[in-house]
This record gives structure tokens, C-alpha cells and sequence, in this order.
């Protein structure tokens, strides 16, 4: 029996976006009756569409209704982790051919590394490059030539963009493809103690760069669980993907079998009359956030999952995920929650073990539909190669290394890794997972910076020795569009281990590998936008309590009105680096709680 919190919660989804789906489902199923997309086209068009195929291909679509599948593909050789699409294309285009079908690239969207672009200029695009990817996604599919789309991504902003994207032909069926993960380099541990060294000065440049080029070292996603591998698994846990498929090492037979697979499920799909746009709904959103939080995931799906589900017109908010992390358990420890990664994880058992946890303690829908068929249940396998054959076997029973993935009956906490704040500051989440009991209520006299660079040149003064609450502001989506700061996280991380009580409170996003760090991010309103950040003063106390839900400005209310909102000059933010184009998303963007979006809710189009 689903748990009684997962059934409030999905039921209070449902009726608030009772509206808003229907008129989603209602352009679903117009654009579906339709009819065979390219029957639509002129005799010009088409021919525009076939020009570059090979003259069999070409003839058969010209003249026979047989199905042509889309891929959608943010490769480039640039990110590890989009570097072996290289390959896919042929791949697909093979297994749809001995199937009798065909498919064609029908467009690439960008992908950028916030890996590269931490502390940068250009990682003042990387949210909204979330909209942008969908954008792309829409154009590719707007070719009106396809009866199904494989998604070829797994990165940050990446994968939800191309599910944005993927949602507006909701009509058609979709799978997503995975890359797999490179192999375990460094010890994270090992990593963060000279990150911490060259932080204090006792490590140089050469010894930096040497441990992180052991980490980062090869084709494949990063192997620590931060955003990209957050996304891979709410991909397998939404029936997105095939089982067990999520952290299969990249470039193995394994992996090219099933991704041959993938192309043959969409074809399957085609057959069947899947929809995306009906197959996910409220419980699939709802076993997305679970996923998240019994693994740790990224505090970036606190803004991502609202615009995905945002755009199949479901309404999601932050006191959904509250409320399920009051009652679903922490089962993982990987980087920045323990020391292991995904690769570990994947050998102890994986999603089918995770997935199996859950629902036997009643914690996912266990009857949506999947990219398999109905029922969750079907993703409880693993996938192997037999002579050749690709394989699901049953998954093992329980983990086959607790230290990285426990069980409901021995969490790693009793609670999920997020939780909601409120207070007269504003709403914001904070990521408890990797904090350590002792560190969840800070009372703390607030310093005031308008960068991270501003507090790490503060650090090198010598002038942050002592108990305090960084308030990091004018870093929200209207501000500047919403960068990481990772920055905070090496400076603030010393001064946590020299044993002051640190925190950090920000209308800013944090890195998907952070948590080290009590930070109360995504604080809605926003500075920019006249929140209650914008009237903290240097010295104000203030008190951040995980546990109570508290985010608060100890000011009485009388001085609080008195004050008026600090300005800043952002017009520096405005260009450079690309900014100049996305000044219409800083304009137009809503909040972080309603997931920073430039795109409207269905039926509410400006």
C-alpha cells in the first residue's frame, strides 16, 4: 500500500493542478488525432526532409508508412559526459534498420559544463540554458516528420531542458537515452583535502590541478552524485529510460546494447500508442522527488523539477518535496554525502535495489506507466550481455554494500535530504543530507557579500575568522541569472573545520556537489526583485534551524519595515560572455520556487 504522505501529497498535486493539466492533455490529444505527422507535409517539404538520405531510406519514406524516429542529441566532444553520442547515431540508425524503420538527427541542442564555467561569467547562462535546450528540442521536433524522439543527454541543465522541450510534443513517444559514467579516478575524500589545502595555502596550482585531472579523467559523466547524475536517475526512476540502465559504465558492449535497445523501445512505443505527455503524470513527478531525496540528489531539482513538470501542466512546490522528505529515508552515500560514487553505487545494487526498497516500504506509485509498459515493478532488473544477448535478470535483494546503499529498515538518516525554510527572510530549501547533526541550527550575526569573490578575498584578509552567516544576495534568476557558487564552498569549508559555526544564506544556487555547508538557498523573493535578503544588515542575527523548518531574521518587525531594499548596479552582469542575449529571460523569469522558468503554465500563455 502507497504510504500515507505519498497519497496526500500526490492528491494535493493533482487538484492544484487540476486546470492546468487538463488543458495540456486536451493539445496532447488534438495534436495525436492528427494523424501520421508526415502526411501533414507538402510534396516540397518532404522532399526538403529526405534530400540527404541514401536512396532505399529515401524511397521508403517517400512511399511507405513505416515510422521514422527523431534523435535529439546534445553531443560535443567538449563535455566527458556528452562525448560518446558520438557514436549513438549509427548505433540507432542500425537497430531501426534491422527493424525495418528508420531515424535521422533531427537537431542538437547546446550543452555547456558548469564544471568549466564555476565562477565564471558563463555560468551566469547555465540555468537559463535549461530554456534555451528546450527551445532547441522544440525546433528539432518542429519539423513535423517524426513518430518518436530518443533524447540523447545527462548533464545539468541538459536533461530537463530536453524533457521541457520533449513535453510540447507530448503526443509522441520518448525515451531517453543515457552515456554512463567514467570510471572511479581519485577518492573524493582524496580530492577534497587538497582542494581544502590549496584553499589554506598549503598546496599549489601543480598539485591542484594534478587531483582534479585524476577525477576528471576520461570520457563519461562525473563519477560523484551531483546534478548530471541526479538527472540520470529521475530519468530511470520516471520509466524514462530502460532498467538499470542509468550508471552503466560509458563505451561497453553493455552500454551499446542498450542503447540499441532504447531506439527498438521507441519503435515498441510507436506500435503501442504511448504518449509522453499521459505517461507522465502527478505519481510520476511524485516518484521523481522521492528518488531525489533517498538518494541525496541535487538541490538543482528543487528548481528543475518544478519547470518539468511546469510544462506537461502540473504545479509542483516546495512543500511537496518538505512534506516527502519528513517520510522518506536517506538509503545513499555518495560524494558530497560519503565518500563513494555512482560507479559504487551501481555495483551495490543500483537503481533496481533502490527502486525495490521504495516500494516495498510503499514510498513510489508503483502502477505508472513506463517506457516498459505499466508498473514500476518492471524496473527491479539489471541488465547484462549473454553470448551477445542482451538480458534483464531479477535485481539482487538487498545491497551488496550498505556503506554506500542502505535499507529503509537502516537509513542513513530517517529523513530525506531536503528540507523547506520559512521565516521572515523568505522560503528557501537547504540540503541536510550532508550535514552533520551539530550543524543543522546556526544562530549567527550575518556578514553581507554581493559575490563569492567579495567573501573569498575576505577569507584571504583573515577577516572571517569567527561564528557568522555569509548572506550572499543579488544572485537570483532576475539578478543575474541564477549562478552556482561553488566558490563558497572551499573557503566556507575551512573556516567550518577550524570550528567556527558557519553558514551560508543566499538567493543564489549552489553546485549539485555541495552540502558540506549549511545553505539556505534559492531564498524567494529575491533580492532583484525586492525580498526580505535585500534588508539584512551586517551584524543582524540570524537563525537558520534545519530541523524546525526556520529561516529568520532576529529583527523586530517595527525596524524591519523602517528599512528599505538595498539596489545594486547589476548592469555589469548585462554583458559580456554571451549575457547580452539572455537579458529577455532575466526580465521575464519567475521565481526559483516556481522553477525560474521563461516559459508560461499550459492555458496561461502570455
Amino acid at each position: 500500500m502507497p504510504h500515507e504522505t505519498l497519497v496526500t501529497v500526490t492528491e494535493a498535486i493533482v487538484k492544484r493542478s487540476q486546470k492546468y493539466r487538463s488543458v495540456y492533455l486536451e493539445r496532447m490529444d488534438a495534436a495525436k488525432a492528427k494523424g501520421p505527422v508526415r502526411q501533414a507535409l507538402g510534396c516540397s517539404n518532404l522532399a526538403h526532409a529526405v534530400a540527404p538520405l541514401e536512396a532505399a531510406e529515401k524511397e521508403a519514406l517517400l512511399h511507405t508508412p513505416r515510422r521514422h524516429i527523431a534523435i535529439v542529441t546534445a553531443y560535443n566532444d567538449m563535455l566527458s559526459a556528452h562525448e560518446p553520442y558520438k557514436s549513438y547515431p549509427p548505433l540507432i540508425k542500425r537497430a531501426l534498420a534491422h527493424a525495418g524503420t528508420s531515424a535521422q538527427v533531427a537537431g542538437a541542442v547546446p550543452a555547456m559544463c558548469d564544471g568549466v564555467t564555476q565562477s565564471q561569467p558563463g555560468m551566469e547562462l547555465s540555468l537559463f540554458s535549461r530554456d534555451v535546450i528546450a527551445m532547441g528540442t522544440a525546433v528539432a521536433m518542429a519539423h513535423n516528420m517524426f513518430d518518436a524522439g530518443l533524447y540523447l543527454g545527462v548533464c545539468d541543465k541538459i536533461v530537463p531542458g530536453l524533457l521541457i522541450g520533449a513535453l510540447q510534443f507530448g503526443h509522441l513517444p520518448a525515451v531517453f537515452v543515457p552515456a554512463g559514467p567514467m570510471g572511479s579516478g581519485i577518492s573524493n575524500a582524496e580530492k577534497a583535502k587538497v582542494r581544502q589545502r590549496y584553499t589554506e595555502g598549503k598546496a599549489d596550482r601543480a598539485e591542484l590541478l594534478a587531483a582534479e585531472a585524476a577525477s576528471y579523467h576520461s570520457t563519461g559523466t562525473c563519477s560523484f552524485y551531483g546534478t548530471a547524475n541526479s538527472n540520470q536517475m529521475l530519468m530511470e526512476i520516471m520509466g524514462l529510460h530502460l532498467p538499470g540502465s542509468s550508471f552503466v559504465p560509458t563505451n561497453t558492449p553493455l552500454r551499446d546494447a542498450l542503447t540499441e535497445e532504447a531506439a527498438r523501445t521507441a519503435l515498441r512505443l510507436c506500435d503501442e500508442g504511448a504518449a509522453l505527455g499521459q505517461m507522465l503524470d502527478e505519481r510520476s513527478f511524485v516518484n521523481a522527488i522521492v528518488g531525489l531525496l533517498a538518494t541525496g540528489g541535487s538541490t538543482n531539482h528543487t528548481i528543475h523539477l518544478i519547470a518539468m513538470a511546469r510544462a506537461a501542466g502540473i504545479v509542483l512546490c516546495w512543500e511537496d518535496f518538505d512534506a516527502l522528505s519528513q517520510v522518506v529515508p536517506l538509503l545513499c552515500k555518495m560524494y558530497p554525502n560519503g565518500s563513494a560514487d555512482v560507479n559504487h553505487f551501481h555495483q551495490a545494487g543500483g537503481m533496481g535495489v533502490l527502486m525495490a526498497e521504495l516500494l516495498r516500504a510503499g514510498l513510489l506509485h508503483e502502477e505508472v506507466q513506463t517506457v516498459m509498459g505499466q508498473g514500476l515493478s518492471r524496473y527491479l532488473c539489471t541488465p547484462r550481455l549473454e553470448e551477445g544477448v542482451l538480458r534483464f535478470d531479477a535485481v539482487r535483494a538487498h545491497s551488496a554494500d550498505t556503506s554506500v546503499l542502505g535499507s529503509c529498515a537502516q537509513p542513513f538518516d530517517a529523513q530525506g535530504g531536503l528540507r523547506l525554510l520559512r521565516g521572515n527572510i523568505g522560503r528557501s530549501v537547504i540540503k541536510t543530507s550532508a550535514l552533520s547533526k551539530e550543524r543543522r541550527c546556526i544562530e549567527a550575526p550575518a556578514m553581507i557579500f554581493e559575490s563569492q569573490e567579495a567573501l573569498d578575498a575576505a577569507f584571504k584578509a583573515g577577516a572571517l575568522e569567527r561564528d557568522f552567516i555569509a548572506v550572499v544576495r543579488f544572485q537570483g534568476p532576475s539578478a543575474n541569472g541564477m549562478p552556482e557558487l561553488h566558490g563558497l564552498m572551499k573557503p566556507m569549508g575551512v573556516l567550518q573545520d577550524r570550528g567556527f559555526k558557519v553558514a551560508i544564506v543566499t538567493d543564489g544556487r549552489m553546485s549539485g556537489a555541495s552540502g558540506k555547508v549549511p545553505s539556505a538557498i534559492h531564498v524567494s523573493p529575491e533580492a532583484a526583485k525586492g525580498g526580505a535578503i535585500a534588508l539584512i544588515e551586517e551584524g543582524d542575527t540570524i537563525r537558520l534551524d534545519c530541523d524546525g523548518g526556520v529561516l529568520e531574521l532576529l529583527v523586530d518587525e517595527a525596524t524591519l519595515r523602517s528599512r528599505s531594499s538595498k539596489v545594486r548596479d547589476l548592469r555589469a552582469n548585462r554583458y559580456g560572455m554571451g549575457r547580452e542575449l539572455f537579458g529577455i529571460m532575466r526580465r521575464t523569469c519567475n521565481a526559483a520556487d516556481e522553477g525560474a522558468c521563461s516559459f508560461d503554465l499550459p492555458g496561461e500563455e502570455r
